[in-house]
């Protein structure tokens, strides 16, 4: 197991979402379907601690904007932006 310190933090993966009255509930759906990928099985596999999403606001919709990011050695961050950027 690595230490955390030693993890690079990537961003992996974004959704837009509109104004919603519970904009959590409604982007359950989306991430799964992303976690079914192939890229999604990775991060979730690979990343140590687990991956993290963020809402924030999405500035030109003015709605949400979802950031996954996962938690990858440096070998695998390398692997990660060959295969899925």
């Amino acid at each position: 197991m690595k230490k955390e310190c030693d993890a690079e933090e990537v961003l992996v993966y974004e959704i837009s979402m509109g104004d919603v009255d519970d904009p959590d509930l409604m982007i359950a759906q989306p991430i799964y379907e992303w976690q079914q990928t192939d890229a999604g099985k990775y991060v979730m596999d690979k990343s140590d601690p687990a991956p993290k999403w963020i809402r924030d606001h999405h500035p030109h919709t003015y709605g949400h904007l979802y950031k996954i990011y996962g938690y990858f050695t440096k070998e695998e961050a390398c692997w990660w932006r060959l295969k899925f950027e």
